[in-house]
């Protein structure tokens, strides 16, 4: 809706990455011959990937990782707005992807009937099939010689069949998937037999259950689950949130602001970090260890002078993730906001 017109999009594209070639970073007097070169080859692909490949169909966002001297090329069709931005440092910009976590991507959504059986995963606001299973199962009254009784039990076993098939592709890629949320569309005549079907392990990443027309197309399906993968993100927020409330209030494994936030995250404390989508302010790097902090000056630990970032929430978000920590970008608490929209629960 911003930009509705490939001209208008190629003006949008080619103005941003005429910023790379302006950036402080890409013109760092630090920089070797081979990593202006580098740069350089990166300016080019993208140039000619948004000329000759890119597709924007069906996308809400879009993003691109590429570093050639490391043969790095990672080109993410997304689900949700990301702000308009380039960066060009040492280390990816991963914080504007976090607001997308828990918006469904990579979601499992099953639509199952008594013929029907089908597999898709929320990828980029698309539904993906991964498993289509439809069996042919007779009209309830088309019997021939068969007595009423004896055709209708011959019905109900096929349909079981089909239904116990399709439970096992639904395990088969929760397992595979490392258990994603999963979404079942089925009638309100198709879901006991059904959610019977299904193992335990399965019906634990369950989040919701809704019905569909018999033929509905992947986009129509899309509109029936996005309100129920909105309200478990709602849901799953305000736990989190009274979480570290509780934890916080006593003292607990709990940190609320940028200089102990920042500091758990670089001593590998961080389980779960917690900020407020949109907020930030700049932090300081050790460019020889890594580790953050809220204040400049020299590293703690090897007495290398700091440098300041501007990103002070992407430094949080890769001390975390590199810790083995998740992340999480709050969008509708505001119980952040006493202590400047950041916070984490800690291991210890």
């Amino acid at each position: 809706s911003d930009t509705p017109t490939p001209a208008a999009f190629d003006t949008r594209v080619n103005a941003l990455i005429d910023e790379i070639d302006r950036s402080q970073a890409a013109r760092r007097p630090d920089l070797t011959h081979e990593q202006k070169e580098g740069v350089r080859a990166d300016v080019q692909r993208l140039r000619e990937f948004f000329d000759q490949e890119f597709d924007r169909e069906g996308a809400l966002g879009f993003g691109i990782f590429c570093a050639s001297l490391d043969n790095l090329w990672v080109p993410l069709p997304l689900s949700g707005r990301v702000p308009d931005v380039v960066k060009v440092n040492r280390s990816l910009y991963l914080s504007p992807l976090v607001s997308l976590v828990g918006r469904g991507e990579g979601a499992l959504v099953v639509v199952v009937g008594r013929e029907r059986g089908e597999l898709y995963r929320l990828r980029a606001g698309r539904l993906e099939e991964v498993v289509e299973q439809t069996d042919d199962t007779p009209g309830r009254h088309d019997q021939g010689g068969w007595s009423q009784a004896r055709y209708q039990r011959h019905i109900e076993k096929l349909v079981h069949d089909h239904l116990k098939e399709v439970a096992e592709h639904v395990d088969h890629e929760v397992r595979r998937l490392r258990g994603p949320r999963v979404i079942v569309v089925a009638s309100e005549e198709t879901r006991p037999e059904f959610e019977g079907a299904l193992s335990n392990e399965a019906k634990k990443h369950v989040i919701g259950w809704t019905s569909a027309d018999s033929h509905a197309t992947p986009a129509e399906l899309l509109q029936h689950i996005e309100p129920l993968l909105e309200e478990w993100r709602g849901e799953k927020e305000t736990e989190t949130v009274e979480r570290w409330r509780e934890e916080a209030g006593r003292n607990g494994r709990a940190a609320a602001g940028w200089g102990p936030t920042l500091e758990a995250a670089s001593d590998g404390r961080v389980e779960l970090l917690l900020f407020e989508d949109g907020r930030d302010r700049p932090a300081w790097e050790c460019p020889a260890c890594g580790r953050v902090a809220s204040e400049g000056g020299a590293c703690p630990l090897d007495g290398t002078q700091m440098e300041r970032r501007d990103e002070g929430i992407d430094l949080a978000v890769h001390q975390t993730l590199a810790h083995g920590g998740t992340v999480w970008a709050l969008h509708q608490r505001r119980d952040l906001d006493p202590v400047e929209g950041i916070g984490a629960l800690l291991r210890f």
